[in-house]
This record gives C-alpha cells, sequence and structure tokens, in this order.
C-alpha cells in the first residue's frame, strides 16, 4: 500500500502536499513513511544515525510521527557550480560527477532507490512517495529516477498535484496526463489543485472539465496558505516573508549559499534580509555569514565584490558578526586546503577569529548535537544549551581563542564575534531571543517576543497543515486510492472523522 505524488511541474505543491498527507494517514492510524528517490539542494538535514538527506524528507519524516532515515532519500545531489554535484548515497558522501557522467549511472542509482524503497515498505504500511520537478520532461525519460522510471518499476497508484497560481492550470494538467507514457498514465488516480486564492465554488465548472476531459477526479481544491515549512533550495529565499521589525539583520547571500533554513525561525521574530555580498552593511543591527558549498570559492567572492571590507568595517563599528559552518571557516584567520576544495595552499580569511581551518578529503562530519554555549558573549550567554547539526569537510583548529561553546565554536575577546560549525543555532527559540533581546538592548529598545512563532520540530505545524489540507481534500477517496480500495473498517472510519472535521 504506497502512494506517489508527481507534479506537473516545479513548485507546485508537492512536497507540503506529501508532508500533508503522511500526517493524516498517520492520524488515521496507518504506520506511514515518506520516500524521494532522489532530490536535488543544498538545504539538507542530519539524521540521528548522522546520515544526511533532504531538508523536506526529515520534515515529511516528523509529520509520519517517524524518526528521519537516508532510506527516505537514498540519493541526494549537493550542487557545487560548473555542472559538478557532490552525491550523497544512502546518507553518505560518495563521489563528485559531472551532469552528464551521473546519467551514465542511472542503472545503478535506480536500484539503490529501489532497495532504499523495498527496506521501507518492509517496515511501515504505506509509503508516500514524492517525484520531483515535473512528471513529464520527455527528454529524461529514459534516466527519469525521481518520477517515470520509478513509476514504471513500482506501479504505483499517483496522485497528480498542479499549480493553479501560476496559470494555466488546464494545459498544466491535461499536457501532463497527454505525454505522460501510456504504463504511468493509467496510474493516475486523482488530481489535487494546490494554491487556490478566493472562494473555491468559483472553480466548481474548472473541476468539471477536468474530469471530464481526463476521466480522473479531481481530489481537492487547496487553497493558499502561509504555514512555513523549510526552503529546499535556493529559489525559495526570492518568495521568503520576514518580519518586519525594528531589527536588521543581514545573511550574506553567497554563491553557493547553504542550509539558508538555519534562519528561517529568526525570520518569524526580526527583519532578515538576505544581501549579495557588496550591499552597504554598516545599516544593519547583526551580519551573519551562512554556510556554503564551496568555502574556498565564496571566500574569495567576499574578497572580489568587496564583501570583506564592509565586513571588517562593520566589525569595527561594533556589529556583531556571527558565522554558521562555512561562514565561521571563512571569518578565522586561514584556510589551508590540501585539494580538497581548490589547489593545494593557504587562503586568508577574514581574520575576525584567531583559528584555522584545514581541508582534506577524509574529514568529513554529520552529527547531531547539543552543546551549551559559553558565558563570556553577551550573547552567548544569554541561550542555554542549544539542538543541532553539524555537515562540514575539514578541521578547525581554535588555538588559544575563547571557545563559543563547550568543545566547539569560538568567539572574540569582546563577546561580538562568534562562529560555529553548528546548523540550526537559530532554530532554537532561546538563541533567537538571546540575540534579539541583546540588538534590542543595544538599540535602546524593548524586546516583546512572539510567542506564536514555529519551527519545524513544532508538532503543531503539522497538524495545522494537515488541517488545511482535510478541508478541502476527498481522504476517503484518497485513503481507498492508497489502498486499492482495500481500506480496513478502522482507515475507512478514521478517514471520515477527518473529512467530517
Amino acid at each position: 500500500m504506497s502512494l506517489m505524488i508527481l507534479g506537473t511541474a516545479s513548485h507546485v505543491g508537492k512536497s507540503i502536499t506529501t508532508t500533508a498527507i503522511c500526517r493524516i494517514l498517520s492520524n488515521c492510524g496507518y504506520r506511514v513513511a515518506p520516500f524521494k528517490s532522489q532530490n536535488m539542494g543544498l538545504n539538507s538535514y542530519v539524521t540521528p544515525s548522522g546520515d544526511e538527506i533532504g531538508i523536506a524528507q526529515a520534515v515529511q519524516a516528523l509529520a509520519a510521527r517517524v524518526m528521519p532515515s537516508a532510506e527516505m532519500n537514498p540519493i541526494l545531489l549537493k550542487p557545487k557550480g560548473d555542472g559538478e554535484s557532490q552525491i550523497i548515497l544512502l546518507g553518505k558522501p560518495f563521489r563528485d560527477v559531472q551532469i552528464r557522467e551521473y546519467y551514465t549511472q542511472t542503472s545503478y542509482l535506480l536500484s539503490i532507490a529501489l532497495r532504499a524503497f523495498w527496506t521501507l515498505q518492509d517496515a511501515h504500511e504505506m509509503i508516500v512517495i514524492e517525484g520531483a520537478g515535473g512528471a513529464a520532461e520527455c527528454n529524461l525519460y529514459d534516466r527519469d529516477i525521481a518520477n517515470i522510471l520509478l513509476a514504471q518499476n513500482l506501479s504505483l497508484p499517483i496522485i497528480l498535484v498542479a499549480d493553479i497560481e501560476r496559470g494555466g492550470v488546464f494545459a498544466q494538467v491535461l499536457g501532463t496526463l497527454m505525454l505522460l507514457p501510456d504504463d504511468v498514465r493509467q496510474n493516475v488516480k486523482g488530481i489535487i489543485i494546490n494554491k487556490f486564492r478566493g472562494d473555491e465554488r468559483l472553480f466548481e465548472d474548472g473541476k468539471k472539465i477536468l474530469e471530464e476531459k481526463s476521466g480522473i477526479p479531481v481530489l481537492g481544491v487547496i487553497p493558499y496558505f502561509d504555514i512555513r515549512l523549510p526552503s529546499e533550495d535556493s529559489l525559495s529565499i526570492n518568495d521568503k516573508i520576514t518580519k518586519n521589525t525594528g531589527i536588521r539583520i543581514a545573511v550574506i547571500y553567497l554563491p553557493k549559499i547553504s542550509n539558508f533554513t538555519d534562519f528561517e525561525l529568526l525570520e518569524q521574530h526580526a527583519r532578515v534580509e538576505y544581501v549579495k555580498p557588496g550591499t552597504p552593511l554598516l545599516a544593519f543591527d547583526c551580519i551573519i555569514i551562512p554556510s556554503t558549498k564551496n568555502t574556498i570559492d565564496d571566500l574569495q567572492h567576499l574578497y572580489d565584490s568587496g564583501a570583506a571590507k564592509q565586513i571588517c568595517a562593520a566589525r569595527d563599528a561594533g556589529i556583531p558578526i556571527i558565522g554558521i559552518c562555512g561562514g565561521y571557516q571563512m571569518i578565522g584567520d586561514k584556510i589551508v586546503d590540501l585539494g580538497h576544495e581548490s589547489p593545494k595552499e593557504t587562503y586568508q580569511g577574514l581574520g575576525l577569529l584567531n583559528i584555522t581551518t584545514t581541508f582534506s578529503d577524509c574529514e568529513h562530519t554529520t552529527v547531531q548535537v547539543t552543546r551549551t554555549p559559553l558565558s563570556h558573549s553577551p550573547i552567548l550567554q544569554r541561550m542555554g544549551p542549544v539542538s543541532g547539526y553539524e555537515i562540514h569537510t575539514g578541521e578547525t583548529s581554535v588555538g588559544h581563542s575563547r571557545r563559543a561553546f563547550e568543545g566547539e565554536g569560538a568567539v572574540s575577546d569582546d563577546g561580538q564575534v562568534f562562529g560555529t560549525h553548528m546548523h540550526g543555532l537559530f532554530l532554537n527559540i532561546t538563541a533567537v531571543h538571546a540575540l534579539l533581546s541583546y540588538l534590542s538592548e543595544k538599540k535602546g529598545a524593548e524586546y516583546i517576543p512572539d510567542v506564536s512563532a514555529r519551527t519545524l520540530y513544532d508538532d503543531a505545524v503539522y497538524e495545522d497543515i494537515a488541517r488545511q489540507y482535510e478541508m478541502s481534500l476527498d481522504i476517503p477517496t484518497l485513503i481507498a486510492i492508497a489502498t486499492g480500495g482495500v481500506a480496513d473498517a478502522k482507515s475507512r472510519a478514521s478517514a471520515n472523522d477527518v473529512h467530517d472535521t
């Protein structure tokens, strides 16, 4: 018993639909897990066992009330630029490849994905599979392990998701169906129309037209709603909504920025702006240099764009500077690359912390952590213990510098500059309050915490998402499709209870 969620294009809402269905099925009593054979993006997550997967599958696992695991996203592609990507295979770094070479590995990678799916299937009653991009990319059919090849090998019922907000929803749905291979199209059992604005009753005729022309039921028209989930890739930066308060925080928008989901809770409390290197910085209250997929390249870009001088000038002006992972490495004295990212060479950092980072091929850290800040910094001393995860290459030596946290990170003597390899620091509400209360005090303003803000770790977020879908989705039919029409009495009753809520 499983279900595939395919889309008419990228960003039509496959991830949130999969998240919602995972929680709905869990609420109906099923042991459910998410699956995406191949994901591409630089926002990732470290599982409790130290495996790296796409952030969306981690979120979907939490929605399904199961622990994230490598099998849920067996292949993760992390772009490095110039057509090259790092392959994360079953949670571990595998190799760096050019895209043409990657496509020569289709059969092998598909076999890995199928084995991961079957492993999940053995442990759960229901798997909800998310496709990637648009399902009808005809030129990719012979190597599309996220959509077509997976669908052909598994022959599972498919739900097609379309985005009405971008327009052309009839062409999206009917064109996709027309272009799908026959053996895939015959398994499309339902259509979901996503991101509808206004009175849904105005689209009743549209639903009838789609059903008449496709022969497939429209299971629901989902209204546009704003419940935040972590962004999957940098395309989402331009869509960000941040709180407009008196505190302005600049996150340097590095060319190869990664894991900027680190700041999505902060965005709910302050005005967080993703500024391109070279943007004037002295008007900001705090500057964060985030993680990057290539520290050396982005460090050089800071120098070439003039951002390095501006960051140092902001430091001289008393503006707090925070470095996360690659950003932490860049604000140190130097980076010694033994040939991992760039030619063997020593690269000068910004010199804001007395630390040295050394890169070599054998050092790759992926681990969940809980750390206690040391009390020297006026920001850190307000936090208390914080949790997050590390994904980084290289070892950083702090020499005689002060530690920012017990056993990790570094902080300047005056406490105004600190860095850490820990992702997710500012997904801890105590860290958000610590930073913003300090910045507010510096400006002579009162800081009033917003207690309504939520993170991906708040279970209520998934209940809210499920509730939005339940109001518009034909849950009993969805379950009947997923189970081949053999849902047991308990699940049917639960589905009706959910649908009537």
